[in-house]
């Protein structure tokens, strides 16, 4: 009873930390709730997110704003067709010291940080893009046969520019699965457009302060991963998971037909994470089933690829996980 009473008392605290730091985050990046909330989770979760959306809808503001009041050491990296591994990962230099005496030492490059933002990463090439994926999965790099660590905690938000598709190079399946959200950016509304305009186009503008403390965001992640999840909210992501799956034999006719491949239990390691997040968004101790529907697309939608003919057809993996949502009977799908 008393760990039970404890925890509670853990995640209301919690609770009213990250209610400040999203009060603070929207003094820059105002309105778009759904995708501050989404950025959040994951960086509540320990993971990575991959944020699409057009030019100028404030995806990099966001990112840096982020780094401040999560109180993280950030740096950005702009991907472009020449960048070349070792300018993130950092490489070994032959130095002279006194005495003549020669010696490498190693210069790290920009990804010893703890938020990277890879700007506009598919438009560098698959080679440069793998030198992320040491990174992102195990929070090492690999240099010069050295295996080197990197500060914790450690998150990469990602940004793509979803129409602009000269000169890119598509991310790998191994890569996008690393990421734990994708995160759609969308148009404001014509009301936030306004509070927009308002906020930027004066003398000053809001700034952020800084929220959380590195040690309290490693310890909310910990506690994140404390909160209990009902076998039912278990069951229900499993069989999501599975039914989203072409060769599984809980899928529908839709999903083998329309899917090439679907998501792997990474995926549903993610769910379990991010329906926690969502739930402790929300000032709620245990996740529900509307937890999951809601998490669904964001964690799912990267891991899963339509066939060629269903491309052609104009198919969406969106409709088909909401489908696949309502046959599974979860009455808040159809809604």
């Amino acid at each position: 009873m008393s760990e039970n009473t404890d925890l509670v008392a853990e995640v209301d605290a919690l609770g009213g930390k990250i209610a400040e730091a999203k009060s603070a985050i929207t003094r820059r990046f105002i309105g778009q709730d759904q995708v501050v909330d989404l950025t959040l989770s994951a960086l509540l979760c320990g993971g990575h997110a991959l944020l699409i959306g057009l030019p100028g809808l404030g995806k990099t503001r966001l990112v840096d704003t982020l780094a401040t009041v999560m109180g993280l050491n950030g740096n950005r990296v702009q991907f472009t067709p020449d960048l070349m591994p070792a300018d993130i990962l950092g490489s070994e230099v032959l130095e002279e010291a006194e005495g003549g005496r020669r010696g490498f030492r190693f210069v790290p490059g920009p990804i010893f940080c703890q938020l990277l933002m890879a700007d506009e990463i598919n438009r560098a090439s698959p080679r440069t893009q793998s030198a992320l994926l040491q990174a992102m999965q195990e929070k090492q790099v690999t240099v010069a046969g050295a295996d080197r660590p990197l500060e914790a905690p450690f998150h990469v938000l990602a940004t793509q520019n979803p129409i602009e598709q000269e000169g890119t190079y598509p991310l790998p399946e191994a890569q996008l699965d690393r990421f734990l959200v994708q995160i759609d950016v969308p148009y404001p509304t014509r009301d936030t457009e306004r509070e927009i305009l308002l906020a930027t186009t004066g003398v000053d503008e809001g700034e952020a302060h800084q929220v959380f403390t590195t040690a309290e965001l490693i310890a909310a992640q910990t506690l994140l991963r404390r909160m209990p999840v009902g076998d039912s909210v278990m069951e229900l992501i499993l069989d999501l998971v599975r039914a989203c799956r072409p060769d599984d034999e809980t899928s529908s006719e839709a999903v083998r037909e329309h899917v090439a491949w679907g998501p792997g239990p990474r995926a549903a390691q993610s769910l379990m994470m991010t329906v926690r997040a969502c739930a402790l968004l929300n000032g709620r101790l245990a996740p529900s089933a509307q937890d999951v529907i809601d998490m669904a697309q964001p964690v799912l939608s990267h891991r899963m690829a339509l066939t060629f003919a269903a491309r052609a057809r104009g198919e969406s993996l969106v409709a088909l996980i909401q489908n696949t949502l309502r046959e599974l009977g979860t009455v808040e799908a159809a809604a």
